[in-house]
């Protein structure tokens, strides 16, 4: 058996997301009330890498969560856009950087058990340095950094954003995978 919804209420809607309450039969059959999160944006995530296996991530407040998080640049895309235009826009926006190449590395849900939010992730490379353009809600910190150096601030907890944590883990991964091939 699959969940069956008996009824939806909306508790809260704005432009970003709809907060939902539904009434449902669970696979086993049973009747709960279940909470979820709608995302009316996709999540985009860039992770630039330059020749020399530098990366660069930024700092922000993080109203939610009440404390500073150090992240891959990202954001949002807009009606209509395509994943790969928003992630050479947020790139720009946030870091200055632009991008020659820009590969999609992986797709994610980022809580399933309660968001149907889905982020994409790509790789930049052929960096070229510009001016940032944040938005009014941002003030961000950025720093180049060896990709290792990344690593190891997932490693000490002072990366803990789920998307920034899995490209990261997911790019040193692969470079390892590719230098074990051609050794």
């Amino acid at each position: 058996m699959t969940w069956k919804t008996l009824e939806t209420r909306i508790v809260f809607d704005n432009p970003w997301i709809t907060v939902k309450e539904d009434k449902v039969i669970n696979p086993g059959g049973g009747n709960n009330d279940y909470g979820h999160i709608h995302f009316k944006k996709t999540a985009i995530a860039i992770v630039p890498l330059d020749d020399n296996g530098n990366t660069w991530i930024v700092g922000q407040d993080r109203y939610t969560l009440g404390e500073y998080s150090w992240e891959l640049p990202m954001g949002a895309s807009e009606a209509g856009e395509e994943p790969l235009d928003t992630a050479h826009r947020e790139l720009k926006e946030e870091t200055g950087l632009s991008a020659r190449e820009m590969k999609p590395l992986m797709k994610l849900h980022t809580s399933n058990s309660v968001t149907d939010e889905v982020g994409f992730v790509f790789v930049a490379e052929g960096l070229s340095e510009g001016d940032t353009q944040f938005d009014e809600m941002e003030v961000l910190d950025i720093r180049k950094l060896p990709l290792e150096e990344v690593v190891a601030m997932i490693g000490r907890g002072e990366m803990t954003d789920a998307i920034s944590v899995a490209a990261v883990l997911r790019v040193w991964s692969d470079q390892i995978r590719s230098s074990a091939d051609t050794t």
